[in-house]
Order: structure tokens, then C-alpha cells, then sequence
């Protein structure tokens, strides 16, 4: 097995890999080999996919009818492991064969070995071997722990305050004599010029500040997610309603705060839509547990392009990523209603558990005569009123309510003709929906 080698990679649900906190997603090519000479037994890893991130090499099989079967075979490669990168050189034996990248690594402490990235599919070598260059040098590993607290050095001084301060005259404040004319036109240019390019310099180094400590918070928040998730598993009676309402609004504020690595078209080229796919059945977890099961299209699309921060995706990209649930084993799928409402929503969802609530709720005494409308539905199945009337529409094709269109909209009720005797109209039996509407409807003329 690999893992006898490199360490063991984990997967999330969707086969997307789990990320090392700070770790950030560079490079993902498809069909390719990983070999190594040197070890005679080592495994066969063929045609599979390569992402080169901050601080691994991840190799997973592409596979993908299913992605979570062949997880025993995902190996990693820290970048600490490696310890030369080859140049390639371009000759003509390089044209006739797929392109390559040799790397030694040591594997352990006491020998070295040369590793090989075979590209058998489309892929860039060139650009690859930069980024692989590029964050092996960074060694980001390394700097995980370490904060950048450094401020500005020296900004006390102030560039260009003789000519432009003090009064006016020949004269500037220590006694120099003032630059006029065209020399002192290009001299205060000059000046103007310096004076922006600091301010810009200083601008930029507060920026990568706050950047760096935004994906700190980041982090972060996604640790406090994942406590107050396993917290809110654990049955503990002694939450009171303050408590509930604290962890679900710290809930939806840490669901706003954004994807430590979202995927790219830079950093995953051809495979951006697949990978993008995977990325997106594993974000909609939480967000389908806290809608009951199913959630509007609109909705994702909102709430997935706020955790991605500036890396916006497209309606046609969530579209398409969505339509790629068919061919991967994920626990989520794209449904479309009859009515052309696109939603998400997990495998396990069961509409008859929701037409088992809308049927109690229509025949209830008071519902019974004047009927339900979708924000009544709303209410009772905790979602909103649009998709509620899916819902309603879609139990009216199933036959178990009716609909009346008056001036005020749309509203459902108990279907009765089932219990109808079509031999004899006028019975009324005493038993069942039937009955007990009659009693309600009676009881409102007396009124």
C-alpha cells in the first residue's frame, strides 16, 4: 500500500481532500502518475489527480462514480519531505514522451529517494514546476505559528515638509533658500510623486496585515464551528432557550464567514467545475440541516459566493456543479419541481414525512373550513413561503389537498372527495375527514 510510504490523505464525503489549517489549494492536474525508481515495491498510483498546495503534494485516484471507495489509496507528500526539485531540460527524447517532473524526497531518515510527476493528461509543466518551486521555497509550513505584528519603521519623518510648510518667501524654515521656477515646479512633482508611492507602500502593508489576519479569523471560526457542532450533538437537558438562541445565531454568523481554500479556475483548470462540484455538496451540509433537508438554488448561490469571499462564482458555474452530483457518489442532489423551482437537497429527505406535517395541519378544526395558505405552511415547517408552496403544489399533485384561487392568492384544502360515496352523495358517515368537516362547517353557520 502507499501508506507504507507517504502518509494517508483524508477525504471529505464528496472526495474532496481535508485541508492542514493555513493550508491553501495552488495547482490540481488530472492523469497522472507518481513514481519512484528507487523503492522497487512501490505502488502503482496511475492516472489519478495531483493538487499541489501550500504545504502537500496530494495524490487521490479519479475516480468518479466514487470518490469515498478508493480513499485508502489517497496518499499525501508534505513539501518538508522534499529536498531537491530537478530543472527539466528540454531535448528531443522530451518530445516523445508524456512531460515530467523528478523531485527527491526522503521518505524517511535515513535514505533519500527521487520521485517522479508523470503528465499524461493536459497540463502545463512549465507553469506547475514554478508553483511547486514557489511554495516549496516559501516553506509556509514553517510559519504557521508566527504572527506578523511588525509595524511601520521610521514613518515619523515626513518627506517634502521644508518647501510645502512654513510661510511664505525665499526662505524655508531652516534657512535654505526655496526652489522656484521650473526647478521648483519639477522638485515639488518630484516630491508629490514620493510622498503617494510611501503612502501606497504603507497602504499595501496594512492591507496584507489585515489579509493575513483574516484568514487567522477564518481559521478560527471554523474551529468554533465545528465545537459548537459537536456541542449541539451531545443531549444535555440543561439548555435553556437563551442558550439555544446563542449557538444558533453564533451558527449563522460563523456560516457567513467564508472558505479557508475555495477552488479556482487558476489553481484547478479543467477539473474546475468537478472540483468545484465537491466542494459545494460539502458546504451544503450544515446549511441543509438547518433548513430541514432542503434548501432554495437562490439561497446556495447567496450563501456559497459570501463564503468565497472575493473568488465569485457564476449562476451558470453553480448550475453546472450542481448537474456533476449525478456522477459522484455525495450525499446531496439538484431536484427541479414542475414548476421550474430549482432546489438542493440531501438523499435522505423524504417528502412523505412532509406531507404527513401539511396533512395534519390541514385538518385541524380551525383549518378545516378556511384552509392554509403558504405562509401558513411556512410556519409550521419552519421554511420559506416560496418553497412552501412548492411543497403545497406538489401534495395537490398527489391528491391529498385541493386548491381555491380567490382575490387573496392560493389556498389548500383537505382533499374530501376520497371519502365521497359516488352510490350516495348525501351520506355522511360518522367517522373520518369528512365527518368531522361537516361538524366545523355546521358549527360556523350557527355562529
Amino acid at each position: 500500500m502507499a501508506t507504507n510510504y507517504l502518509p494517508k490523505a483524508d477525504l471529505t464525503s464528496s472526495g474532496r481532500p481535508v485541508f492542514l489549517p493555513n493550508e491553501i489549494e495552488c495547482s490540481i492536474l488530472s492523469s497522472v502518475d507518481l513514481e519512484c525508481d528507487d523503492i522497487p515495491n512501490f505502488p502503482l498510483l496511475k492516472s489519478g489527480l495531483l493538487i499541489l498546495t501550500t504545504h502537500r503534494l496530494l495524490w487521490l485516484p479519479d475516480n468518479n462514480s466514487s470518490s469515498t471507495s478508493t480513499s485508502s489509496a489517497t496518499v499525501a507528500l508534505p513539501l518538508s519531505f522534499v529536498t531537491h526539485i530537478f530543472s527539466t531540460k528540454k531535448s528531443v527524447k522530451t518530445l516523445f514522451h508524456s512531460p515530467r517532473v523528478r523531485f527527491q524526497a526522503s521518505l524517511d531518515s535515513s535514505k533519500s529517494v527521487v520521485m517522479t510527476v508523470v503528465m499524461r493528461g493536459k497540463g502545463d509543466t512549465d507553469a506547475f514546476l514554478a508553483k511547486f518551486w514557489e511554495n516549496w521555497r516559501a516553506r509556509a509550513w514553517e510559519n504557521d505559528v508566527q504572527t506578523q505584528t511588525q509595524g511601520a519603521v521610521g514613518s515619523s519623518s515626513v518627506s517634502g515638509s521644508g518647501p510645502g510648510s512654513g510661510s511664505g518667501g525665499f526662505y524655508t524654515r531652516e534657512g535654505a533658500v526655496r526652489m522656484v521656477g521650473v526647478s521648483g515646479i519639477l522638485r515639488k512633482e518630484q516630491e508629490m510623486w514620493e510622498s503617494t508611492d510611501k503612502s501606497l507602500q504603507e497602504a499595501f502593508q496594512d492591507l496584507n496585515a489585515l489579509m493575513s489576519k483574516a484568514k487567522e479569523m477564518v481559521i478560527l471560526a471554523e474551529k468554533m464551528r465545528q465545537k459548537l457542532l459537536s456541542g449541539s450533538n451531545s443531549k444535555s437537558s440543561a439548555t435553556n432557550d437563551d442558550e439555544v438562541g446563542s449557538k444558533e445565531a453564533m451558527q449563522d454568523w460563523l456560516l457567513s464567514v467564508g472558505i479557508v481554500s475555495p477552488v479556482t479556475k487558476e489553481s484547478a483548470g479543467a477539473l474546475y467545475h468537478q472540483q468545484l462540484s465537491r466542494q459545494l455538496a460539502d458546504y451544503v451540509r450544515i446549511p441543509l440541516e438547518r433548513a430541514g433537508g432542503m434548501i432554495n438554488l437562490i439561497d446556495v448561490y447567496c450563501l456559497f459566493n459570501r463564503a468565497r469571499g472575493t473568488e465569485l462564482i457564476s449562476p451558470d458555474d453553480l448550475l453546472r456543479a450542481c448537474s456533476l452530483w449525478e456522477k459522484f457518489d455525495v450525499p446531496v442532489m439538484l431536484r427541479k419541481f414542475d414548476s421550474g423551482v430549482m432546489v438542493i437537497q440531501n438523499k435522505s429527505h423524504s417528502d412523505e414525512e412532509v406531507f404527513a406535517r401539511i396533512k395534519a395541519l390541514v385538518t385541524n378544526p380551525d383549518t378545516l373550513r378556511t384552509g392554509i395558505s403558504a405562509s401558513d405552511a411556512a410556519m409550521t415547517l419552519g421554511i420559506a413561503p416560496a418553497m412552501a408552496k412548492e411543497h403545497l403544489l406538489t401534495a395537490e399533485s398527489k391528491g391529498l389537498l385541493c386548491r381555491d384561487i380567490s382575490p387573496d392568492g392560493f389556498r389548500f384544502y383537505i382533499n374530501l372527495f376520497p371519502e365521497i360515496n359516488t352510490d350516495d352523495v348525501y351520506l355522511v358517515k360518522d367517522y373520518g375527514i369528512y365527518n368531522t368537516w361537516v361538524r366545523v362547517a355546521s358549527a360556523s353557520r350557527l355562529e
